[in-house]
């Protein structure tokens, strides 16, 4: 993933939270790579001062409040916030990997059967948040992060109480990402029923093995008129035969003909195992097919590799073969996919994840690992005028680069010791 060095004028800490670097921005808001004190990485957003006012701090405090709500090993975990401070910040968990999106585009749709478990694990996070009574509204690609140890849903900035009859919008004002929108969200219909992220997990899972969205054009309003069109069917080319009923249920016009989300975890389950695999493994191969794609560790040449021993042979019936080997991805050609444009949002949480920049990148425009990113030298500011530390910032801290180095020494050191 890509960072790039904090501006002269970005604040240096939000709380207690140490800024070291920008991860992404959009039309409301700024992310950055943050850290607590602990060493624990966070998404900092922040509203960008030109858009602070009464709205729009409501609207980040209705966030804040979804997110001290829910809870679950596939969403990001809430850190801290504060909606009354001068520049409103919201800290939750860093998830370092892709967006499905970025990943669909730059390795290709997935294979159906990880297709099938990224489905099942989904539907699974999104019952547990409308079990709080709440939608999330805005669910697409770009929300779903494929982290090292599993994708995590983001950006509940849209998401809404089912029984609540507040509004932050006006009449008939429509918010969400047309091209994974629910007929029913686009027409303006209310109250939204468990149904609409439904259709934009169908939406969602469609894009994840095809690589386009049900309803593709050239503008946003074109594509409204294509969702709210009943003699307009989703687009279903490409999907694979085993994955047709269950994105034509989810894809429904009507909301009464969509699967609940239980069903649809049954479902996906019946998939996987027709292809004589366990839902646990599908997840498992998911999870090393998205972050193998991501995470490939450089060899290292400042020690000498340690002796390793033999692996031990397996216990019969345990799945040892390689993710990549049993579920290859073969190159498609994805076609291009619209500007997820978004009618009315709040300062999203989205993270441009890309892939790792070639060699011809400069160094401070890496993404920084745990051992070196102390060591990035820190963008150039305006000295203070009293000459001490900035109010909010922390004290340098130990290195962990040097740390890991000693633990090595040691262990190399023990290896070959005659006692």
């Amino acid at each position: 993933m890509q960072i790039t060095p904090l501006n002269p004028e970005d604040p240096l800490s939000l709380g207690d939270f140490e800024l070291l670097g920008r991860i992404g921005q959009g039309g409301m808001g700024q992310v950055f790579l943050g850290e607590s004190p602990g060493g624990e990485p966070a998404a900092v957003k922040v509203i960008k001062p030109s858009v602070v006012d009464s709205e729009s701090r409501q609207r980040f405090a209705q966030e804040i409040e979804v997110l001290k709500t829910i809870w679950g090993p596939r969403i990001a975990a809430f850190l801290g916030a504060d909606a009354e401070a001068e520049q409103p910040w919201l800290a939750t968990e860093h998830v370092d990997g892709p967006d499905l999106a970025q990943h669909v585009k730059t390795h290709g749709p997935l294979p159906s059967v990880l297709t099938a478990a990224l489905g099942a694990v989904l539907a699974e996070a999104l019952s547990a948040v409308h079990t709080q009574g709440l939608l999330h509204r805005d669910l697409k690609p770009a929300n779903v992060l494929l982290g090292p140890n599993g994708p995590k849903i983001i950006d509940f900035g849209l998401a809404a109480f089912t029984e609540s009859h507040l509004s932050l919008t006006a009449p008939h004002q429509v918010v969400g990402t047309p091209i994974c929108m629910a007929p029913e969200q686009a027409a303006g219909v209310k109250p939204l029923t468990a149904a609409v992220d439904v259709y934009a997990l169908g939406a969602l899972l469609l894009f994840a093995a095809t690589g386009h969205y049900p309803h593709e054009a050239a503008t946003p309003y074109m594509v409204f008129h294509l969702v709210t069109d009943p003699g307009t069917a989703p687009d279903l080319s490409g999907v694979p035969g085993e994955l047709l009923p269950l994105l034509t249920g989810m894809l429904a016009q009507d909301a009464a003909d969509r699967p609940s989300l239980t069903g649809v975890v049954q479902q996906c389950r019946s998939v996987i195992e027709a292809q004589g695999m366990k839902i646990a493994q599908a997840r498992r191969r998911l999870t090393a097919h998205t972050a193998g794609q991501w995470h490939k560790p450089a060899p290292s040449t400042d020690f000498p590799t340690l002796p390793q021993p033999a692996p031990a042979s397996p216990a019969p019936g345990t799945d040892t073969a390689p993710a990549a080997q049993e579920v290859p991805t073969p190159p498609v050609s994805v076609s291009p996919a619209p500007s997820p444009t978004v009618v009315e949002t709040v300062p999203g949480l989205t993270e441009p994840a890309v892939q790792d920049p070639p060699a011809s990148v400069p160094p401070a425009l890496r993404y920084p690992s745990d051992d070196s990113r102390r060591e990035q030298p820190a963008p150039s500011r305006p000295p203070a005028a009293s000459g001490r530390p900035r109010e909010g910032t922390h004290p340098p801290r130990h290195s962990v680069q040097a740390r890991r180095t000693a633990d090595r020494l040691r262990t190399a050191y023990a290896a070959s010791a005659p006692f």
